[in-house]
């Protein structure tokens, strides 16, 4: 079987390994345009294109799909690398870009979708990031047949995964990858023999998981503990959940909710303790212990050797209306 892939970020480099570990032929890759990255802002290839490359793939980057659209120029380059591949399918993880009709139609079995979450809930963007911050039990992997909507297809393959208590979406997303690349691997080692089965997705229970925006890290100390917490662990590794102290703003690596009991007298963002262990800061019900944290320019330390380079006492507060500072 002849596959085109068409993928970005690590999440779809784990699956397009995964595919050409099993056999499968892949003629063609499409990946996100170089983009610049880093402190350096230097333009940097996908990882899909990477590893693509260092096997000898030939890996196209349309700005666009649209025949229609802004870069129609291509939108047809890729038409004719895609017809030019004689695929038999295409596999679709992360990839960034809209499909429309006629790429949907171009291989022999269509596309294939690989999405992290278990469909219809968190259709979109940020199903990993969004499955955290809700404290979801449960997430998992949906091989979905493509259709014109936004993550609609009809479910092909379906396997739960348990979200553990001290996962971050970095610790979550691997998981998730590795059960993605041998989920798809599945679908099309079945699809040969004919026996997949498509099953349309419930009415019920569709939720959207929107685009994680930078503006969402700012910790708000008026939300619950328990909220606080996930979202420090939903945005780890990105955009990292952050607060100001004074004029410092402060990234928040990993930390644990307390007490669901706040102190009385105590104010949302008040440092109520400060010790090796943690630093204690009031939230609007309880007390959230910041154990790992990180400041501009820094690396992220434990709070036992970021207090040696950085005053923390009680009584001080965290600004719970900080805005994120450029290079944070």
């Amino acid at each position: 079987m002849r596959v085109i892939f068409a993928g970005t970020p690590e999440f779809a480099r784990v699956a397009l390994a995964k595919l050409h570990t099993a056999g499968f032929e892949v003629p063609l890759v499409l990946s996100q345009p170089d983009r610049p990255a880093g402190r350096g802002m230097k333009m940097q290839q996908s990882a899909v294109k990477q590893w693509a490359l260092a096997q000898q793939i030939a890996v196209v980057q349309p700005r666009s799909l649209r025949l229609d659209g802004k870069y129609p120029d291509d939108a047809r380059w890729a038409r004719n690398a895609i017809e030019a591949a004689h695929a038999d399918v295409m596999v679709v993880a992360a990839y960034g870009l809209i499909l429309p009709q006629w790429v949907l139609d171009a291989p022999r079995l269509g596309c294939l979708n690989i999405h992290a979450s278990l469909l219809p809930r968190w259709r979109g963007a940020a199903p990993i990031h969004r499955a955290i911050e809700a404290g979801d039990s449960h997430t998992g992997v949906t091989i979905m047949q493509m259709d014109a909507g936004l993550d609609t297809g009809d479910m092909l393959l379906v396997e739960q995964l348990a979200i553990e208590p001290l996962d971050t979406t970095e610790t979550l997303h691997d998981r998730l990858a590795a059960l993605g690349g041998r989920l798809v691997v599945d679908a099309l080692k079945t699809a040969v023999c004919g026996g997949l089965d498509r099953t349309p997705q419930p009415s019920k229970g569709v939720i959207y998981a929107h685009k994680i925006e930078k503006s969402e890290a700012v910790i708000d100390w008026t939300q619950p503990a328990a909220l606080i917490e996930r979202r420090i662990r939903a945005f780890q590794p990105f955009p990292v959940a952050v607060s100001t102290l004074g004029t410092e703003p402060i990234k928040f690596r990993a930390a644990q909710v307390l007490t669901l009991v706040p102190p009385p007298g105590a104010v949302p963002g008040e440092v109520l303790a400060v010790s090796e262990q943690g630093v204690d800061i009031c939230a609007v019900n309880g007390v959230i212990r910041a154990v790992r944290l990180q400041k501009a320019g820094g690396k992220p330390l434990s709070v036992a050797d970021f207090l040696h380079g950085f005053e923390i006492r009680p009584g001080m507060r965290f600004d719970q209306t900080a805005m994120i500072k450029g290079g944070l």
